[in-house]
């Protein structure tokens, strides 16, 4: 019988052995479909457009080729979209947590009045809306149009991330643990400032990630309130180039109009390269704290 369950725990060890081998594999597949098209915007940005073009770039960039850019720093307004942009993200990811983590601390508690009418209130917002004409009108009665503001108060607060910060609290917040504090004497203001938030890092961490990448890539909100050029987000001044660059209409030689696509596909990835490069430096001073404050907040 000794035998016989040895050789059984052998023979589940050996499967165990295959299936993480297996993993493995199918992780590192899913790997490399994820990242080889990052690693082509990077060596495409950089390659001489013509074998870019002709399909001989693969692995590696052929020909150093800065040109693209070139093209794209030269441009006066790349340096104004990334001012604006910094600004658009820091200001209004700070409103973003000022506004989420005490609405979703406060969602939390149970003793909250008329808590169950508050959290519909929010729901319904999730699931109808005006429509953008009314919103137009709205920030327009508000004289936000073309104001630096429009990008900022409108989008301050997140229903959907609100609810993942309340379910977040509700998991990790005991009733004892503000008990303990109202017996020492702290009031609501002083319990959140000095005990819930000291605790929040995780979820606050996850909020800013979430924010900030919205915050950046955005700019739908831009093409329809921003007239002014000198309140364009990068969003915006990039693909302003693209489109200049890509236009090779009226008058133009076949010459010409090669130049003009060859130059068009090089700034293509060159501008997904300077548009995205910010965010993927800033995701790894987060990641650590992704799980704990996700995983948690969400599923538990």
């Amino acid at each position: 019988m000794v035998k016989v369950k040895n050789k059984k725990s052998n023979m589940e060890s050996k499967g165990d052995k295959y299936f993480h081998i297996g993993v493995i594999i199918l992780m590192t597949l899913f790997a490399l479909i994820v990242l080889y098209p990052l690693w082509f915007m990077v060596i495409a940005s950089v390659s001489n457009p013509d074998s870019v073009l002709n399909g001989e770039v693969w692995l590696w960039p052929d020909t150093i080729d800065f040109s693209g850019y070139v093209k794209i720093f030269n441009d006066p307004q790349i340096w104004t979209g990334y001012k604006n942009t910094i600004l658009y993200t820091v200001i209004g990811t700070t409103l973003n947590i000022v506004l989420t983590i005490p609405a979703g601390y406060a969602l939390s508690r149970p003793n909250l009045p008329y808590r169950k009418y508050i959290m519909w209130f929010f729901i319904i917002t999730m699931f109808f809306g005006g429509g953008l004409i009314p919103f137009y009108f709205l920030i327009s009665s508000l004289g936000l149009i073309d104001s630096f503001w429009v990008l900022i108060i409108p989008q301050g607060l997140s229903v959907w991330n609100m609810f993942m910060v309340k379910a977040y609290y509700e998991s990790n917040v005991s009733l004892e643990l503000i008990e303990a504090a109202q017996m020492d004497g702290a009031n609501q203001f002083r319990t959140f400032w000095s005990v819930i938030l000291p605790i929040s890092k995780p979820i606050i961490a996850v909020m800013i990630l979430f924010y900030a990448v919205g915050r950046w890539n955005s700019y739908f909100d831009a093409m329809v309130f921003i007239r002014s050029e000198n309140l364009y987000p990068l969003q915006i001044v990039l693909r302003n180039i693209l489109i200049v660059n890509d236009n090779a209409s009226g008058g133009i030689t076949g010459e010409d109009i090669y130049e003009r696509l060859r130059l068009a596909n090089q700034i293509k990835y060159g501008v997904i390269i300077v548009s995205s490069l910010p965010i993927i430096m800033i995701y790894p001073l987060v990641q650590r704290f992704f799980k704990e404050g996700f995983l948690v907040g969400s599923f538990k």
